[in-house]
């Protein structure tokens, strides 16, 4: 497999200062040594996309459409190859490729749509003596920092509404996983998109990445990332007045009542935290579950972890793939051995899973009796661990659900009891309360609360976060000046 190495600055494909090996975390294997950013790529980018910015925003959205068409029509002619970059640059099963890609073909195709529906309008005004109009307008130049575990979808987070907008925006992968991003740096190429629309470099050096923050030039600052990172972003950038629209972390609770339907919540909580080896910002953390289903339930999900098949065979039906790298490994075995010395008890996984010798795979993992002093219960795990905490009648479960320092971006409820499922969603602090199901696309609004987040990715709001309104207010009566106050 050829894989893009490039990155892609001022309309054309460009070697950097330095390289960075990619390894494959399922085989331990080279992927690609890549191009990474420099201080004067960093810089070349910034005043790219500066010069670019009067012009693309002056583009009519017609014009705009096309361009995101035709960048969309690239990415699905080459998908396999893009799924390719992906299932390689992490070692996500095949069959979990599809959604990064698909993605971003739904990204192109609904923001360059939303585009056109949105519309300008008036205010009324009270005295009668002018007339008010609102009108959107791009907010200016953008830069994304991305993470590693949906390389292809978090880049359509940001490139679909960014576009749209008129704002050029800078995208800066994860130096982990950059090869798919560096791949979309190729297609651009390959179909001649206006230089400095999109620029896509990776970079290993905090100070460089901490360069596009600190910079005047960018209007808008983007992050899909930790709340440590996101505090570290705005604190970076605060050399100008910025907008900020960061999706950041969420330790996700899930409240699993006595009439909910036990298979239906164990599929969903597996699934979710199974899948993509749990390296998912809504993946359920602490599953609360009632002490009357308590057992049943933990049976459930103990006979899911059980069955998971774990690899990176391409042909076979693989539910979890390796965690990032060896470091993210030994933190998830940490928090495991931690709580089992802490009186939780261990059911299933626990390590790595038998007959894997090479990669970074961890089991799927059932912990249960698992206690609010637990670091398992206190931090967003990002692997595929489920913690059960059981409660009863006596139990302050939203105090518990809603204690968590990362703040809110994801809640789960299931229960049979529509007026209970509204009075939890309704006192949950979280961005997201999905009820007895579970469901994400590209119309939907995905943010957080409090730590978890400002702004949205997905959906019209995603595309507000790069615009900006103006009042146009014009006087009825030109003989006369009415004062400030009229």
């Amino acid at each position: 497999m050829n894989f893009p190495t490039k990155m892609y600055i001022d309309g054309a494909l460009t070697n950097g200062s330095a390289t960075r090996d990619v390894i494959n975390p399922a085989t331990d294997t080279l992927v690609a040594t890549v191009a990474v950013a420099g201080a004067d790529d960093a810089e070349r980018a910034l005043q790219s996309a500066k010069a670019t910015f009067p012009i693309w925003a002056a583009m009519p959205i017609a014009e705009r459409q096309a361009w995101m068409r035709k960048l969309r029509d690239a990415v699905v002619e080459a998908e396999d190859w893009l799924r390719t970059c992906v299932h390689h640059e992490m070692g996500k099963p095949w069959a979990q490729t599809e959604e990064d890609w698909g993605r971003l073909v739904a990204s192109l195709d609904y923001y360059a749509e939303e585009i056109a529906r949105l519309q300008d309008y008036g205010l009324a005004d009270r005295a009668g003596t002018h007339t008010h109009r609102m009108v959107h307008e791009p907010a200016g130049v953008a830069v994304a920092f991305l993470a590693w575990n949906f390389p292809l979808l978090n880049l359509a987070f940001k490139i679909g509404p960014a576009m749209a907008a008129g704002c050029p925006i800078i995208i800066r992968p994860s130096d982990a996983t950059p090869i798919s991003a560096y791949a979309v740096g190729a297609l651009c190429a390959q179909i001649g998109l206006p230089k400095g629309v999109v620029q896509i470099l990776a970079t290993k050096s905090y100070a460089v990445a901490d360069a596009l923050t600190a910079s005047t030039i960018p209007q808008v600052i983007t992050l899909i990332g930790s709340t440590k990172t996101g505090q570290h972003i705005m604190r970076t950038g605060a050399t100008s007045i910025k907008r900020y629209s960061m999706e950041l972390g969420g330790n996700a609770p899930v409240l699993v009542f006595e009439d909910a339907n036990l298979d239906l919540a164990a599929d969903i909580v597996t699934g979710v935290k199974f899948s993509n080896a749990g390296q998912i910002c809504v993946s359920p953390n602490r599953v609360f579950v009632a002490d009357a289903v308590r057992e049943a339930f933990t049976q459930k999900v103990t006979d899911r972890a059980k069955i998971a098949k774990v690899g990176f065979d391409k042909n076979a039906d693989i539910t979890t793939g390796p965690v990032i790298d060896g470091r993210a490994w030994a933190r998830l075995k940490g928090l495991v051995d931690n709580a089992v010395a802490d009186g939780a008890k261990l059911l299933a996984g626990g390590g790595r899973p038998a007959g894997l010798n090479a990669g970074h795979y961890f089991a799927p993992t059932v912990l249960t009796d698992v206690t609010e002093t637990m670091e398992v219960y206190r931090q967003e795990t990002f692997g595929p661990i489920v913690s059960i905490v059981s409660f009863d009648d006596q139990t302050d479960l939203l105090r518990m659900a809603n204690d968590c320092e990362e703040g809110g971006l994801t809640a789960y409820i299931f229960t049979r009891d529509l007026a209970r499922a509204e009075h939890y969603a309704a006192h949950l602090r979280y961005g997201e309360i999905q009820i007895n199901g579970v469901k994400y696309d590209i119309d939907l609004p995905h943010g957080g609360i409090g730590q978890a987040g400002i702004g949205h990715d997905c959906s019209a709001l995603a595309l507000h976060d790069y615009l900006v309104q103006k009042r146009i207010t014009r006087a009825l009566d030109t003989t006369t000046f009415g004062g400030l106050n009229s």
